[in-house]
């Protein structure tokens, strides 16, 4: 996205905009014909435009005059939403860093869907509840002995809720599996996946088809996504699945795809016992090309890709038996993920919802992901003060609602706290905006202008923006700009929300109202 992916709407202005009256004055025809018979027409002319310029000398008219109304146009940020010409509504609210106080604001009471500027505050509720020094990790273990490269017992990949574990990262865990002498395995292959409560996608109004809505499990591969690849082959098309890394490229046979004959949907999909079956349409191919699709079956997918790679090591395994329960084992080999602080600046920087998904889940433990967004509802509320409601931690579902008064209330709370305050370097940086909304020439010395440190948030008709802007001086803001229109996105069949027709546009507009408005305060505020 643009500075912004800073990744805000249209705000009727019934208090700004005034409905022209035209006024209208009124002659009795009845009185003009009279006049007509006794004097000359341009006399009367003469004695009305004297009238008009002394009005003491005329007589009352037979019907009141109106005076025409007097158009005020709106300025400053009022003047900018207006230009915008968003449907749906604006709400921004911008306020001193230090004192709190509200430099300006309109519309910041009313609560919208904060979409993925939501990760700004799970990233808060992460940094408190797992602390800085977490980490996922994931492991290879036993329930037997090994003598002779030869396991007389089960081997068990155990997932311990990693968004980030990749095919590069699992093929270094297997090599390092490999490097311990171990061959062959005499018992089962288990693959553990209840590190984090089972889900087959994060939200249900979304397409199926879309890389951002995977399935949630405890263990997890690529962001649960395979990757489908075709060219075209003569009159029809070669296909394949696969987990693409870097370094390697396994194939996937969990996911299975077909071409069909159909305009819309580009993609269907329909579950298997242990594995996605997908169609798409024939059109929308082309000669070649690749595509990451997601997974609904995510341990059967990460325990596949496991068992190929540990075949190209030597390592034969059996088909995976996904469990939900971890049996008592010992540790053969380990991945860790990053740093918690790493993790969450990637997540912001790509809005990555399953990594957000992920942390918010280990931070509240609970068992399911409502109940785990209800958890993080209730601290938000009680830590900072504010009525905010979240369905989930990553913004994409339909259920949360936050005002931009209350966004900006989390950030300044935020910014205070010796724990949360990481949330500012972990947010993506930009110069601030020129006065267009564009982004800042890249001319500018670094450290002579004022910085924008914030989390967008996009979806259809949907555009947000919140952070802080802080100057080379030392003052800062925090600021939050919410655009919605919640009944146009409403009205997008779920399989055409991928990029609905005037989506794009109406964001574009909305992305340069919040760099237009950023300008605005930086330079009267800063």
């Amino acid at each position: 996205m643009a500075v912004y992916d800073f990744g805000v709407t249209k705000v009727e202005f019934s208090g700004l905009r005034l409905h022209r009256s035209h006024a209208q004055g009124y002659l009795c025809d009845g009185m003009t014909k009279g006049i007509d018979m006794l004097v000359g027409r341009r006399w009367v002319l003469g004695g009305l435009l004297a009238g008009a310029a002394l009005p003491a000398w005329a007589e009352a008219p037979a019907v009141s005059l109106r005076p025409k109304a007097r158009v005020i146009k709106p300025t400053g940020a009022a003047a900018l939403v207006e230009a915008a010409k968003l449907t749906g509504v604006v709400g921004y609210c911008v306020a001193d860093l230090a004192t709190g106080r509200v430099l300006e604001s309109f519309g910041e009471a009313q609560t919208m869907p904060p979409a993925s500027v939501t990760k700004s505050v799970t990233t808060a509720f992460a940094l408190e509840k797992l602390g800085i020094e977490h980490r996922f990790v994931t492991r290879v273990m036993r329930t037997g002995a090994v003598a002779n490269g030869r396991l007389e017992g089960d081997l068990i990949l155990a997932g311990g809720g990693d968004p980030t574990f990749d095919t590069d990262k699992m093929g270094d865990l297997v090599a390092a599996l490999a490097a311990s002498g171990l061959r062959e395995v005499t018992g089962k292959f288990v693959a553990y996946a209840g590190a984090l409560p089972e889900r087959v996608e994060i939200s249900g109004d979304q397409p199926d088809f879309v890389g951002y809505n995977p399935a949630i499990s405890g263990l997890m591969l690529n962001f649960n996504r395979v990757n489908f690849v075709w060219k075209a082959v003569n009159d029809g098309y070669s296909l394949a699945m696969n987990a693409e890394g870097a370094r390697f490229v396994p194939p996937v046979s969990m996911a299975r795809v077909q071409v069909v004959d159909r305009d819309v949907p580009v993609f269907a999909y329909e579950a298997g016992t242990a594995g996605d079956n997908w169609t798409v349409a024939r059109g929308a191919l082309g000669r070649e090309g690749s595509r990451w699709l997601p997974v609904r079956h995510a341990a059967a997918y990460a325990a596949e890709v496991f068992q190929t790679l540990c075949a190209a090591q030597g390592i034969k395994l059996p088909n995976a038996e996904v469990v939900y329960t971890l049996p008592a084992a010992a540790e053969i080999v380990r991945h860790e993920s990053e740093v918690l602080p790493d993790l969450l600046r990637k997540m912001m920087r790509f809005s990555t919802n399953l990594t957000a998904e992920a942390v918010g889940l280990a931070a509240s433990g609970a068992g399911t992901l409502e109940g785990s967004a209800a958890v993080m509802t209730t601290w938000a509320q009680r830590r900072f003060g504010v009525q905010a409601v979240f369905g989930d931690h990553s913004g994409l579902g339909p259920k949360s609602r936050i005002s931009p008064s209350a966004m900006v209330q989390v950030m300044i709370a935020a910014r205070r706290d010796k724990r949360l305050s990481m949330l500012h370097d972990l947010l993506k940086t930009v110069d601030l905006p020129s006065v267009d909304g564009k982004p800042a020439a890249k001319a500018a010395k670094s450290g002579s202008m004022a910085r924008v440190h914030a989390k967008s948030g996009t979806m259809n008709f949907v555009s947000n923006l919140s952070g802080y802007v802080d100057a080379p001086g030392g003052r800062s803001l925090a600021f939050a700009i919410f655009t919605a229109d919640v009944p146009r996105r409403a009205a997008v069949p779920v399989w055409n929300r991928e990029s609905p027709e005037g989506d794009r546009a109406w964001v574009k507009r909305a992305h340069r109202l919040q760099g237009q408005l950023l300008h605005r305060w930086g330079k009267a505020y800063l």
